[in-house]
């Protein structure tokens, strides 16, 4: 074998290490963010702020608007198919239908106007997610305190609806946690901590909808090609999210939010450190 060959031999070995080495790095960012958004979703301590930490904590390499999809759609699926039974039937329960749809109409549309004026990339700001983890996570706390005096079947109505889904706007700000701020409304509402979470469970729908149409939207605008790492972002992010809607509503039948208050103050705790030392 000539010097030639020799040293071509040996760049595609290098090549293909290279690659090899890519596509592992590929993989486990892409099964973090899976993680982080399959468990963040649907508890109460925001998922966006806990995307754009890690995003700016670690730098990967992967294109964030083609995972964005995957993530959010995971999610998706995974609250559909654990609520099959009740959604199968949603038509016949029109009162749920009615709750959902007008639940949702104000978080979509402001949703809608920060994302398409740009604004909402000057709240993804580590100051405002130190004070958002905090302050909500008190509110949190004290609304946990709160009697039970209502039920989901019984005394879920128009208005309180009305009152949670103006709250729930807040959520569009990173730090607030949309699934936080919906609990939170629901235990100050008097309803109890299970039924609190499933109101955010049915509300989780249309948002995540929306957020997935808004990302797809973002990635058709770029003209980001589609490939295998969006199925992988998919797939993961379905199962971290499904085992979290399971293990999440059977956690609430026993304890209080106390854990999650803990962990929001000492996560802001540790933001304020960085950011003002």
């Amino acid at each position: 074998m000539s010097v030639m060959q020799s040293s071509n031999c040996f760049i595609l070995k290098l090549y293909c290490l290279g690659n090899s080495n890519s596509m592992i790095s590929n993989f486990l960012e892409i099964f973090f963010l899976s993680a982080v958004q399959g468990i963040t979703e649907f508890i109460p301590v925001s998922s966006s702020a806990h995307l754009i930490l890690s995003a700016k904590w670690f730098d990967f390499s992967i294109s964030s608007l083609i995972i964005d999809v995957g993530l959010h759609l995971g999610s998706l699926l995974a609250i559909l198919f654990y609520f099959r039974k009740e959604l199968s039937n949603i038509f016949n329960n029109k009162n749920l239908l009615q709750l959902i749809i007008f639940g949702s109409i104000p978080l979509i549309i402001f949703g809608f106007i920060i994302h398409v004026t740009g604004i909402i990339y000057y709240l993804r700001d580590i100051k405002i997610i130190a004070w958002t983890t905090l302050i909500f996570g008190l509110l949190l706390y004290f609304a946990d305190t709160f009697k039970v005096k209502k039920s989901f079947d019984r005394d879920l109505n128009l208005k309180n609806i009305f009152i949670i889904s103006i709250f729930q706007i807040l959520a569009l700000i990173p730090g607030v946690s949309r699934s936080g701020i919906v609990i939170t409304l629901g235990r100050f509402l008097n309803f109890n901590r299970y039924d609190s979470t499933q109101i955010s469970f049915f509300l989780s729908i249309p948002a995540l909808a929306g957020a997935s149409f808004l990302a797809l939207k973002d990635v058709i605008n770029e003209n980001v090609e589609f490939n295998f790492f969006l199925l992988l972002s998919i797939l993961f992010s379905f199962i971290f999210s499904f085992i979290t809607i399971k293990y999440f509503l059977i956690f609430i039948k026993k304890f209080s939010l106390k854990f999650f208050v803990i962990y929001r103050i000492v996560l802001s705790i540790i933001l304020f450190f960085i950011i003002y030392n």
